[in-house]
């Protein structure tokens, strides 16, 4: 009896542990208890959206109260009427002060300098001493041409006197007439020697002129490149001073080729063009000038043609070389509907401007643009009379109330000839 307990009592848990196992694998079970989760997730994602659209909703509705709050409430703007005036069409480019005469001068004989008469950047006029170099071996070369030429011119005589007796014993019979032509020859040989000693003596009176070396043209002279005591070389390449003329003066610019028969044609018809120079920034007026001439050719490298342009530089304020704004007055548009350059606004669409109605509303109003010229813009699209704003542009838009501020105008009245008022 006790073995038969301990055999049924060890075979329990045998059977237990011996029990058929599930080995289904666990990816295809099916999940439990987490449903609720994801149900839980859209709900917060449905709730969250359904928020987030009504803050939207609600900022849309802020921002509109806010633009008709804008719009209802009043903008303080200055104004100006559109007026007609007339329009300077320019045309601009970079040039270079370039002077009419710049002479440098070199020793044309050779000696030391003994004395310098300018001073650095002095303004001389023509015919003033320059240099001296010393005259001494010139003035005596001249002095031995001087005697040669006196000698010759004695035996010159002579042999004219013989030829006269000649030909008075010719006439007699008295001498042969081989004799009287080798005399008449002798004559003619001198008057050829004279003629030699006269062209050495005044190349003698030349080099000794030389020696004094004066100002040809009237101008300004540079720094001093030689001092007393240098000896200089004929004909060297080494300059002794520069001399440039400043008054008047002119300025080399190129434009553009599309530009040539508008130019010329106001050339053609007699007109003399303005040109202004301008400093780098271009808003102050250097100087003002006419149009002298245009160059013969256009660069095929860069499609430009040269102009040249005289000034009377009265002031000096253009100096050589010095690099200036040339502005060339093409033609004056006439008749022109003209807006301050202020009261031009741009958008995607491109330019436009702010009328202003009687009802004091703003309304944008898109135009064309034409030329600008002393910050006044010539326009299309809009019309003589009517009201554009030119400052405020900050809190103003499309429907907006405005108001009037002081200062209304301000910028209208600087157009060509323009008409209208001044202020709405």
């Amino acid at each position: 009896m006790a073995d038969k307990t301990t055999v049924a009592t060890t075979e329990a848990p045998y059977h237990a542990a011996h029990e058929p196992r599930d080995f289904t694998p666990r990816n295809d079970r099916k999940p439990k208890g987490h449903a609720w989760v994801w149900v839980v997730v859209l709900v917060a994602v449905l709730g969250g959206g359904y928020f987030l659209y009504g803050q939207y909703q609600a900022m849309k509705a802020n921002q509109e109260a806010r633009n008709q709050n804008n719009r209802q409430r009043a903008v303080p703007i200055t104004a100006t009427k559109v007026q007609k005036g007339d329009m300077d069409v320019y045309v601009e480019a970079l040039g270079t002060v370039t002077p009419i005469y710049t002479v440098t001068i070199t020793s044309r004989v050779q000696g030391q300098i003994t004395d310098i008469h300018y001073r650095e950047g002095q303004e001389v006029h023509k015919g003033d001493p320059l240099i001296e170099i010393d005259p001494r071996p010139y003035q005596a070369q001249l002095t031995q041409m001087q005697g040669q030429l006196a000698k010759d011119q004695a035996v010159l005589a002579g042999a004219r006197i013989d030829l006269d007796r000649y030909q008075t014993a010719y006439s007699r019979n008295a001498i042969a007439k081989q004799q009287l032509d080798d005399q008449t020859q002798l004559v003619r040989q001198e008057e050829g020697t004279v003629q030699n000693d006269e062209g050495q003596m005044e190349n003698a009176r030349i080099n000794l002129s030389f020696c004094h070396i004066v100002s040809p043209i009237e101008g300004r002279v540079g720094l001093r490149l030689v001092d007393l005591g240098n000896i200089v070389q004929a004909n060297s390449n080494t300059p002794l001073v520069v001399v440039t003329q400043l008054q008047p003066i002119t300025v080399i610019f190129s434009v553009a080729e599309d530009y040539l028969p508008q130019i010329q044609q106001q050339l053609r018809q007699g007109h003399t063009l303005a040109v202004d120079a301008l400093d780098r920034t271009q808003e102050k007026k250097i100087a003002s000038g006419t149009l002298l001439t245009i160059d013969n050719q256009v660069d095929t490298t860069t499609g430009t043609v040269k102009l040249r342009a005289m000034f009377r530089n009265a002031d000096s304020s253009l100096f050589p070389n010095q690099f200036v704004n040339a502005r060339l007055l093409v033609e004056t548009q006439h008749g022109n509907t003209v807006v301050p350059a202020a009261a031009i606004q741009r958008n995607s669409q491109g330019p436009f401007v702010y009328l202003i109605g009687a009802d004091q509303t703003a309304t944008l109003h898109q135009v064309t643009t034409g030329v600008t010229d002393n910050n006044m813009t010539s326009v299309t699209g809009v019309k003589v009379g009517d009201t554009v704003a030119t400052n405020g542009f900050d809190k103003l838009q499309d429907g907006s109330k405005v108001s009037l501020g002081g200062g209304r105008g301000r910028g209208a009245v600087s157009a060509n000839n323009a008409t209208g008022e001044a202020t709405p």
